[in-house]
């Protein structure tokens, strides 16, 4: 389509846009004639990211901040060669991270131009150019060596002689410099040196401050240049024909993306995964969030992704893969064993705020007990380029020096994508076994990890999650994602149970798995972890809302679908009166609850019923409550509300001034406190706005106070009491709540509504309890976890945010209560004090 559009002159020096526009270039090339024998290079620099295509496939990435602006039409040029080719250039008008206007992470300039600075046609001089990475691993040497390191001397002695030696008017003089590196470089290591295991790596964020469509293309120019290295590095020999270039790569849903896109660039990613040098790892549909997706979500993103590499590669993924999320749930160890994982790479944890992590390699124990082999790459980055400084920082910080002796480097440009380079390769060629360096080898996942296992026996091991300590906004910022993520989640949990139990009850039902799968791959897609966690640009949060919104309307469908089958004979018109209510329970325990339903007059009315465990019922006489809501306004304008189980009074700004039990005499709410209460804090973080909120937003606490309307009764009782008010918050913002008391129910609900227009502000509200406990207890995915409601030490005040997902619990022996949420994430629990963050 590109190629017959009709196309205008242009010139270095032009500029091109705005954001997001792709321009196409034609390029005629003539090569002279006496280039013949020459390594002939098409030099391209702009600002943004480009794409050479030749003969209609993509044939090299070019990205001037990844430092990739060649393709390599010759290696050699022969007479037989053709001198005259078209070449086409896609070019992205966005940059490696975007185009955020003053700054990498603001929000994008949609009116950026993108210059041309250079397009030549070269001869690519080879041996100057091995001549300076000579120079540079030298010069690195003695530097950073250390005068009490004879290597480091030695190194500077050899750059010196060098430079005495060549003549840089006289080519002929530069293989003698080289001679001179190459004695240095041949000089071996002890036995005992230390191993890095180098592995090529791209990480590209599936969507961060580009969209979805721009990571496609992001993946055909790092996944394209890659191929390019692997086809003129086929053997990085220094001492071993079995070294190979080896570029790991994640995330199932990108593979996806350029099977679809780019099938011919696909097949020649399977050609390498075929010869293992493309290494699938990760085991994950996308990267995920580490700590907000459900248990069920955790899980199909192991099934989504094992899947896929399984029938796309014959292989699944022994690894799991997790460079850069803001945390790691304390069920993930027993959710990997159970998808055949056993391994576990991350290096997230070296961007503690607070405190170091201890260790580099260990075991990792989840909350069932179960163990995964864990690795954190010493060089503490996912984006090494190959120096002499990040080696010797490998070693230098590992955690578990004694205990292992081999550790992961991984190398090249990543999170908007690039991958490695030919500088980056060469370099290591050079380290791969010099005195004074730890031995580098180009290796595998696999090989790096199976070493580790013969090295385990005095490996320590981390009980618990492993927790960020920065960027603890995510839990809550973009409230609208974390909300449709739950409900999505609710979705498609109720649509299998349904069309399960339809299929169970009759056999030709179809069941709807196809459409399951495209869904349950959407929601997963935006469960990323730039994505969920909110840290992303405006265009992706409207890309994740519309997928949301089409899982919630083919959802929708679906469950109408399955109910229309299992419960056919019952919603037929004779079979059922025109007062009777199908009521569907799609938990597995019976409950009982009050319920609102649309009479033929289109009016709303209440009923109290019971529906067994995964099943359904026909309601058309309404229980009748062991005792009704009763709801009573006091002359002070706070208002009391009992249900038989449960007695609450509110004062006239909504907040709880007492909660107990009917038949105790205890109070849960301590004398002079208000639960409910809702504070306002500063929010501006050092530098991540969207990710961080910092431990000092505590100190400027404000409660609201600011009544807009008191408290009113909206029911006044029987099967439902309850009662409304309206709080001004900031300038402008607002905050209406209902709050609901149903008869037999156990709890107080609370509906809440915030027109939010503030700016670095973070909005909670607080339930101080008549509780002493040194932990609380939060639920994770299938399970719980306890942290501690002190600051007793460093690691436990690194914790003054944290996440859960349904409820958090505050409790003593024999009494405890809990909050319980629909939509939300962040938490915290210090003290007595229950916050939920808004």
């Amino acid at each position: 389509e590109a190629v017959r559009q009709e196309f205008r002159p242009a010139k270095v020096g032009d500029s091109f846009g705005p954001t997001w526009e792709t321009c196409w270039f034609k390029l005629e090339l003539n090569i002279p004639q006496a280039w013949a024998g020459r390594e002939v290079h098409f030099i391209w620099e702009s600002d943004g990211e480009g794409m050479v295509w030749r003969d209609a496939q993509p044939v090299q990435g070019l990205t001037k901040e990844g430092e990739k602006t060649s393709y390599i039409l010759t290696s050699s040029l022969k007479k037989s060669e053709p001198h005259s080719l078209t070449l086409y250039v896609e070019l992205a008008c966005n940059g490696l991270f975007g185009a955020g206007k003053g700054s990498m992470i603001a929000p994008p300039d949609p009116d950026r131009r993108f210059t041309l600075n250079k397009v030549e046609l070269v001869v690519f001089n080879k041996n100057v150019y091995e001549l300076l990475v000579d120079l540079e691993i030298l010069l690195d040497m003695a530097k950073l060596l250390g005068e009490e390191d004879q290597r480091s001397f030695q190194a500077l002695y050899t750059a010196n002689q060098m430079v005495n030696v060549c003549d840089v008017t006289d080519p002929s003089t530069f293989p003698a410099a080289r001679d001179l590196a190459a004695v240095i470089f041949s000089q071996r290591n002890g036995e005992s040196q230390h191993t890095i295991h180098a592995m090529g790596h791209c990480h590209i964020d599936s969507a961060w401050l580009w969209p979805y469509e721009e990571t496609i293309r992001k993946c055909a120019r790092s996944w394209v240049t890659v191929i390019r290295l692997m086809e003129s590095n086929p053997e990085l020999t220094f001492a071993c024909s079995q070294r190979r270039l080896t570029s790991v790569l994640r995330q199932a849903q990108q593979f996806e993306w350029v099977r679809s896109w780019y099938p011919g660039l696909y097949a020649q990613v399977q050609h390498f995964v075929a010869k293992r040098q493309f290494i699938p790892v990760g085991g994950t549909w996308v990267e995920m969030d580490g700590n907000l997706p459900s248990g069920e979500s955790m899980v199909r993103q192991f099934l989504q992704g094992q899947r896929f590499f399984q029938e796309q590669f014959g292989q699944m993924c022994s690894e799991f893969w997790l460079p850069d999320t803001f945390g790691y749930s304390a069920q993930l160890p027993q959710l990997m064993r159970g998808c055949g994982i056993k391994r576990f790479l991350t290096q997230k944890l070296s961007w503690n705020l607070v405190n170091t992590f201890p260790h580099h390699t260990f075991f990792w124990e989840g909350i069932d007990g179960s163990q995964v082999l864990t690795h954190f790459p010493p060089g503490d980055s996912y984006g090494m380029h190959g120096r002499v400084e990040e080696m010797l920082k490998t070693v230098n910080n590992n955690k578990d020096k004694g205990r292992v002796n081999n550790s992961a480097l991984l190398f090249g440009f990543g999170d908007g994508g690039g991958g490695p380079t030919q500088k980056m390769l060469d370099r290591m060629k050079r380290m791969s076994d010099t005195d004074g360096l730890p031995r580098v080898q180009m290796s595998t996942p696999d090989q790096l990890f199976s070493v580790l296992e013969k090295e385990s026996s005095q490996l320590c091991t981390w009980v618990g999650e492993l927790f960020l300590e920065l960027h603890n906004g995510t839990y809550t910022t973009q409230a609208q994602i974390k909300k449709e993520n739950r409900e999505c989640e609710r979705i498609l949990h109720d649509v299998e149970v349904l069309s399960t139990l339809a299929l169970a009850q009759d056999g030709t039902f179809q069941y709807p798995a196809s459409q399951l799968q495209r869904l349950w791959r959407l929601l997963l897609l935006n469960q990323f972890h730039d994505v969920l966690p909110g840290s992303c640009i405006q265009l992706v949060v409207a890309d994740a809302l519309r997928y949301y919104a089409e899982i919630r309307r083919v959802g929708a469908e679906l469950q109408e679908e399955a109910v229309q089958s299992l419960c056919r004979d019952l919603l037929r018109p004779e079979a059922k009166s025109t007062e009777s209510t199908l009521v569907l329970n799609t938990l597995p325990w019976e409950r009982t609850e009050v319920i609102s339903r649309t009479e033929p007059d289109r009016t709303e009315t209440l009923a109290l019923v019971t529906v067994p465990s995964m099943g359904y019922a026909l309601v058309r006489e309404p229980s009748v409550p062991p005792q009704p809501v009763t709801v009573r306004k006091r002359e002070d304008g706070s208002i009391a509300m009992e249900n038989g189980v449960i007695a609450v009074q509110l004062d006239v700004m909504g907040r709880l001034t007492s909660l107990r039990l009917v038949d105790s005499e205890r109070e849960s709410i301590p004398d002079g406190c208000c639960a409910n209460q809702f504070a306002i804090f500063d929010d501006v973080p050092l530098y991540w706005d969207a990710w961080d909120v910092m431990d000092y937003h505590l100190q400027t606490r404000k409660p609201v106070v600011m009544l807009l309307r008191p408290l009113e009764i909206t029911l006044s009782g029987g099967l439902r009491g309850s009662v409304t008010f309206s709080l001004q918050v900031g300038a402008s913002s607002t905050i209406t709540q209902e709050i609901i008391l149903d008869a037999a129910c156990p709890y107080l609900r609370f509906l809440t509504q915030v027109e939010w227009k503030e700016a670095h502000k973070f909005l909670k509200v607080e339930f101080p309890v008549q509780v002493q406990s040194m932990n609380a207890t939060y639920e994770i995915q299938f399970g719980h976890l306890q942290r501690p409601t002190h600051w007793n030490t460093s690691w436990d005040w690194a914790r003054f945010e944290v996440w859960t997902h349904k409820w958090m619990d505050l409790s003593e022996h024999g009494y405890g209560l809990a909050v319980l949420n629909d939509c939300k994430y962040g938490a915290s629990a210090h003290g007595n004090i229950l916050s939920l963050s808004l």
